[in-house]
């Protein structure tokens, strides 16, 4: 998507029957939206929140649209550049559509078929990424076939996960997901995962960014991680009732190359922490709690101590300084968050110093944000939560909400310290920081008063867009870097003056 301009030609147009990932939409929109002339264009999934984004670009279909279509929309800068665009908008979509498959090679076009085609030893893990509405049988399908399951799709009702996770038990397999974004089973990084050494260290996660920190956390203290073991972020729920954490560690108590395990979640139901307790406490590996709650509100802190169990000394977690500019008088804190265990973590150390602080994920009901998404005072937004990636690619992918979110901050009439996480590794942006980079220039240019930024940096040297360079990309900028996002949030509530 491209900046709106009220002048020019405009295309605006709907497809039924055509269905297209949205990430391969947000290279089409760039590709498009860098054309000479090319003044704004979104090509994406009809969902209500991409249709409030055509809206905004005065751009909005008219009629009945239903999700499930793809809307066209383009404005340039006169009618010859206008069809030009919207014919390489036809082409680039062609294009991708003939790439998925070959003269030589018809690729399977359900999970079942794929693995017919399979060794039947059992050996393969089956990733299932298609909408939430049809993940169901295709994991099911794969369960069927005595295959483990990756299921990234989200969307997917808690019921159907509930059969799922229990089908899979009955079959000795393991479901990982729905939601599922980040796991490494041996050796193998799949979903938002990042470059870490192997060790001893096995992950149960009920969270994605969550295991990204920690598995980042433990790399940089040169210990690594055996399996990463994703779960789903509602597996600790009361609906769920840790049906896949509890399978998942029998499976790293069974794993040869796994001598300590650590649990890494969101907040869980306490009945079903409880259980999940009870069952650890049976394993013959030792298993740590890092998940988050009011009483143990930090990732860091548990990766420390999991380090002192093992023997292994604490490092200096990497930073880099900041440009020293101090907040304003009555600053609030404005946290702009691509990972949800990481905004929840910030929320739970914030509040015992700041008090209420609203959010789209709150840590209460009644501190829920209204649909735009802002609110005098402190605010701390997950741009990864589900009903933001719908029909579009996520946050750690495709920063525009997050970048229009702080051009809000910025134009705002609260002094404020902004808050933000940067999350590296495989299948995340490129390079985060060349677009983050003008865009905070940009905001710190307009703001009314001074606006330090602080930012969680999560990620490895190894990574592809590597830990350093990105760093040092941020911190040129101003910025305040922690590899650590509790570190990061304490900096930033030092900036506010907050007692903790």
């Amino acid at each position: 998507m491209t900046a709106p301009s009220d002048a020019g030609a405009r295309h605006v147009s709907l497809r039924s029957g055509v269905y297209a990932d949205s990430v391969k939409l947000m290279q089409v929109s760039r590709d498009i939206g860098a054309r000479d002339g090319v003044t704004a264009v979104l090509v994406a999934m009809a969902t209500p929140l991409n249709l409030e984004l055509a809206r905004n670009m005065g751009l909005a279909p008219d009629g009945d649209v239903s999700p499930d279509q793809l809307l066209i929309a383009v404005k340039a800068a006169d009618d010859d550049v206008l069809a030009a665009a919207v014919a390489a908008v036809d082409a680039a979509l062609s294009a991708r559509e003939r790439s998925s498959t070959t003269a030589d090679a018809i690729p399977a076009r359900t999970i079942g078929a794929g693995l017919d085609a399979l060794p039947t030893d059992g050996s393969a893990l089956a990733i299932v990424s298609v909408p939430g509405q049809y993940a169901v049988a295709e994991a099911a399908d794969a369960i069927a076939a005595g295959r483990s399951v990756l299921v990234f799709s989200d969307g997917v009702p808690v019921e159907h996960e509930v059969a799922l996770k229990r089908a899979a038990h009955d079959a000795g397999v393991l479901v990982m997901g729905p939601d599922c974004g980040t796991a490494i089973v041996s050796g193998v990084a799949l979903g938002f995962a990042n470059v870490v050494r192997p060790g001893p260290v096995g992950l149960v996660a009920a969270s994605g960014t969550g295991a990204q920190q920690v598995s980042c956390l433990l790399d940089m203290a040169g210990v690594g991680v055996s399996h990463v073991l994703g779960v789903g972020g509602r597996d600790l729920s009361e609906a769920v009732g840790g049906l896949a954490t509890l399978d998942a560690l029998a499976a790293l108590d069974a794993d040869a190359a796994t001598e300590r395990v650590l649990l890494v979640s969101k907040p869980p139901a306490p009945s079903v922490a409880a259980a999940v307790s009870e069952a650890a406490a049976q394993l013959s590996v030792p298993v740590r709690s890092a998940a988050l709650s009011p009483q143990t509100p930090d990732l860091t802190a548990a990766v420390e101590a999991l380090l002192d169990d093992m023997g292994v000394a604490v490092p200096e977690w990497p930073s880099r300084p900041g440009d020293g500019v101090a907040a304003a008088p009555g600053a609030v804190l404005k946290g702009l968050y691509s990972g949800g265990t990481l905004a929840d973590e910030t929320m739970l150390l914030a509040a015992p110093a700041l008090g209420d602080i609203r959010s789209n994920t709150p840590l209460r009901p009644e501190l829920h944000l209204g649909t735009d998404l802002s609110a005098a005072g402190h605010v701390v937004i997950d741009f990864g939560d589900d009903a933001l990636t719908v029909g579009r690619a996520h946050p750690m992918i495709d920063p525009t909400l997050r970048l229009e979110a702080l051009e809000g901050v910025a134009a705002g009439n609260e002094p404020a310290v902004l808050l933000m996480d940067v999350v590296l590794g495989y299948g995340a942006d490129a390079d985060p920081a060349a677009s983050l980079v003008p865009a905070l220039a940009a905001a710190r240019a307009a703001s009314a008063t001074p606006l330090p930024v602080v930012v969680a940096l999560v990620g490895t040297e190894n990574d592809p867009q590597g830990w350093s360079r990105q760093a040092d990309a941020l911190a040129a900028a101003g910025a305040a870097v922690f590899s650590s996002n509790a570190a990061a949030t304490r900096y930033a509530l030092d900036l506010l003056g907050a007692v903790r």
